[in-house]
Parts: structure tokens; sequence; C-alpha cells
């Protein structure tokens, strides 16, 4: 019997994989982008209309640039993203539901290593301990629990993950997965990118701070040359791949600048994320934020560029009508630092739990990650996401109440000598994002999709988010006890 089910499962994901790949080479680059948008909500199961604007933004660049993919690459995305992601891990996240009640994570981001060949300012790893207890095997056995719970997509960040000469084998050994990788892009030469394109289900994300004055200044003189030489390594080897960008007070308008985006555009990058300067890590310092009317600005430049260019933006900060507010403490994702602490997110570096001593299970059930999610249920304005700079109250007391601790030198300051500043902040930008959600949005009632038109949002529950990738499966709302 259970032999007979593992065959139907096996014969299910080889018609899926199959009629996609026909698809993808005849059908595909036919259809109208009107046409894959039908589709893209057809394979997932969109109950709020706000969250399916960002896969049916993927799905029509994507459209764009399958005929310049090698043929690895547009296989790891159809058969591992597509696939095992999107389609065919339905089965083992109910299980998760019915057993715990919750949603599992959509995704991890695991940091295999805290060392970096670079000395950013402002870096928010740098003063992690520079021990790597995350091995090989430990590593490959995180992987493993977590396709048990039907995650199949995993981002590597680190330091800079391709200093360990052992993270390609780790993307090569999970190759039913589908790897984001943040990087420096330093590593990345002609031999690197042909290995990648090689195995197919890797997407490299390369940090930029601007244009060649912007990135040499905060990483480096030259470093703007390599960013370029390895988009050039990337592109010529038919890969799929992006920027990261975090946002200061100084280049905060520079990073969605028609200019900017059009640059990349050129180079060959299919997505760009954003990111808010946090003051953690290296010397923390709340100059270099942007401020509330910088963020604000490029939150509106963010839609703009979704509704002009050809690439697929989202802002981590900016974009919590997409994603239904904060993504953290297991909700969507966890950060797991190469010490084995878990982290509600990369940014919000306080752990309760280590992964040498729980399984993720225990540790997504702990007290810690409840508080985190029964605090998101609370927040209305989706503009305002953020424990760490939007609701530093909140960070404060599910610390307290989780019993957590700083993972790296110095990271309880953002808690502690900064909380007064961080609270300033947040009143300032919450006056600017209030008004906001109030005229544009209507309180959460309504928002405006890439195409201008008024969408009255989903009044369903919060936990039933744009992001769960299959159809059907009972919705389970988490117990708020904690």
């Amino acid at each position: 019997m259970i032999e007979s089910f593992s065959l139907k499962k096996r014969v299910k994901s080889a018609v899926v994989k199959n009629a996609l790949y026909l698809a993808s080479n005849y059908v595909i680059p036919k259809l109208t982008d009107k046409t894959i948008i039908k589709i893209s909500d057809k394979l997932n199961n969109f109950k709020a209309p706000a969250g399916k604007i960002f896969f049916d933004h993927i799905f029509v660049n994507l459209k764009r640039k399958l005929p310049y993919l090698s043929k690895n690459v547009k296989k790891g995305i159809l058969d591992n993203f597509i696939s095992n992601f999107l389609l065919l891990s339905g089965e083992k996240r109910k299980e998760f539901i019915e057993k715990n009640g919750f949603y599992p994570p959509l995704f991890y981001v695991i940091s295999p290593t805290m060392h970096c060949n670079l000395k950013c300012y402002g870096c928010y790893s740098a003063n992690y301990t520079r021990r790597d207890m995350l091995s090989y095997e430990k590593i490959n056995q995180i992987i493993e629990e977590g396709k048990s719970f039907g995650i199949f997509f995993y981002t590597l960040s680190g330091g800079e993950p391709f200093v360990r000469k052992d993270i390609l084998d780790v993307i090569e050994k999970n190759s039913d997965c589908y790897f984001q990788v943040y990087t420096n892009g330093s590593l990345i030469d002609g031999k690197m990118a042909e290995r990648l394109a090689g195995m197919g289900n890797v997407f490299p994300c390369i940090s930029v701070e601007g244009f060649e004055d912007e990135t040499d200044e905060r990483r480096g003189k030259g470093h703007f040359k390599k960013v370029v030489s390895a988009m050039k390594n990337l592109k010529d080897n038919g890969m799929l791949f992006g920027f990261s960008a975090t946002a200061t007070r100084f280049n905060n308008n520079v990073i969605v600048s028609d200019e900017f985006i059009d640059f990349y555009v050129k180079q060959g990058c299919f997505l760009g994320w954003y990111f808010n300067y946090i003051p953690i890590g290296r010397e923390p310092d709340m100059n270099l934020m942007p401020t509330p009317e910088q963020r604000n600005y490029r939150r509106k430049r963010v839609v703009e560029i979704r509704e002009t260019k050809p690439i697929v933006v989202a802002d981590f900060w900016n974009d919590g009508v997409l994603s239904h507010g904060c993504l953290s403490g297991g909700r969507v994702y966890l950060h797991i630092n190469a010490n084995g602490g878990v982290e509600p997110c990369v940014f919000a570096q306080f752990a309760a739990d280590n992964i040498f001593d729980k399984s993720m299970e225990d540790i997504l059930n702990s007290m810690y990650f409840k508080s985190i999610r029964k605090e998101q249920m609370g927040i209305k304005n989706r503009l305002r996401p953020c424990m760490i700079i939007d609701h530093p109250d909140i960070l404060r007391r599910v610390i307290a109440e989780g019993g957590a601790k700083a993972t790296q030198e110095g990271g309880d300051s953002i808690i502690s000598e900064l909380k007064d500043k961080m609270d300033t902040y947040s009143q300032s930008y919450g006056r600017i994002a209030d008004a906001v959600w109030e005229e544009e949005f209507d309180n959460g009632k309504f928002f405006y999709n890439y195409a201008g038109e008024k969408i009255k949002l989903s009044e369903d529950d919060y936990y039933r988010r744009s992001f769960y990738p299959f159809k059907g499966g009972k919705i389970v709302k988490e117990e708020t006890k904690v």
C-alpha cells in the first residue's frame, strides 16, 4: 500500500513536470501577459487579491526570460520552484497543519557562515562569531527536515555563502530544492557561473548600493566592476539572477531611480530586492536609516517600477500589503544562523532556541515564535509590518516573553541604548503610514493593483495569506493563547 502511494506520487510528479516542460517550450512563449496571469491564479490558492500581484509579476517576467535561460536553469525553475515548491508540496504541508494547527514556513533562510571577504560599514551580520557550527551534514539535515514539512525553497545568506567551498555541494545534493543565494558577487567568476548554471536550481542575488560611486564607497574600490563582471558571467551562462539593494539615507532615491533599474535590467537582472538599513551589526548608526519621508517615497517608486519596468521588484518593508504583513517568526520564514540559533528573521537577531537542541517543529511551537505570530495578528496597518522599526515595543515584549537573547555581540543595543531613538523613528514613520493607509487603502478595505484598478481586500482571516502555495486544504487559525 505504501509502495503504491509512493508510486502514485512519482507518477503525478512526472506528469506535472513533463507538462510544464512541454508548455515552457511550445505554449508559454506564445501566451499573452493576461493569459499568463490567469494561469498564475490557477496555480496558486489566492484568497486575497493583493498578494497575487507578486506571483503574477514573477510569471509575466519569467515568460520573457525563458528563451534566454540554459536548459538546466529552465529545468530547475520548472521542476523545483514551480512543481516541487508551488504545486506538489501540498500534502506534506497539510500534514503539518493537521498536526500543529498552523502553517509551516514557506522557506528558511540559512546562514552557513558569517565569514566574508569584504568589510562593509553597517553590515547587519558583522558581529556574529566566526565559528561555523553548521557542518555540511547539519545543513543537509535541516533541509531534509524542512522537506518533510513541504519546504522546497531555501535562501542562503551570511556572511558570504560562497566562501564556504562545500556550499555548492549542498545545493547540488538537494537537487529537488530551489535555492536563492544572497552574495556580494565577487567570487562568481566564469567557472563558478558555469557550475551554477549546470546545477540549475540556484538563483544568485547580488548586493549593490547603486552605481559605481555608491557601491565602491561601501564595499571597497573596484567592487562595482566585480559586480558587473559577475552579472555578465551569469547572463552568459543562461542564469536567472537578481540584485539586492539596502536603502540608506544616502542612496534611497538612487536605487529606485529609472536609471538604476534600467542599468540592472540591461545587466540581465530578473528580480530586485529592497531592504531598509537597520541599526544592527557593525557600528549601528541611526543616521544611516532612510528618513520616514524617504521610505514612503521608496514605497511609491517600487509600485511604479512594477508597473513600468520588465523586472520583478519587492520591498522587504514596504510591501506588507502584498504579504499580509510581517513574514517573520515562521509565519512565512525564519533564519538559522551559522551557530544554529533560530531567529524570527535575519534582522531580528534574538534567539530562544538552537537547532542543535530542538527540532524545528518544536521551535516553531515555542513561546517565542507563538508570541510573535500572535502579535502579527494585531497589526492592522500593513504599511507598518515590522516589529523592529515599526513596532519596537512588540520586539521588546516578545523577547521578554520568549526568553530570547541577542545572537551577536552588541545585538541588544537596538532594545537598550537605541530604544528611545527607535521609538521616535517608528512614531514619525507611523504618522505618515497611518495617513496613507487611510487615504490610499481606506484603512485596509481597498488597495490599488499595478494596473491602477481599485480592488476590495479579502475579508478572510489574517492567516489565510496569499502566499500559500497550493490549491485547497483546510485553513486553520492558530490558537492565539501563548
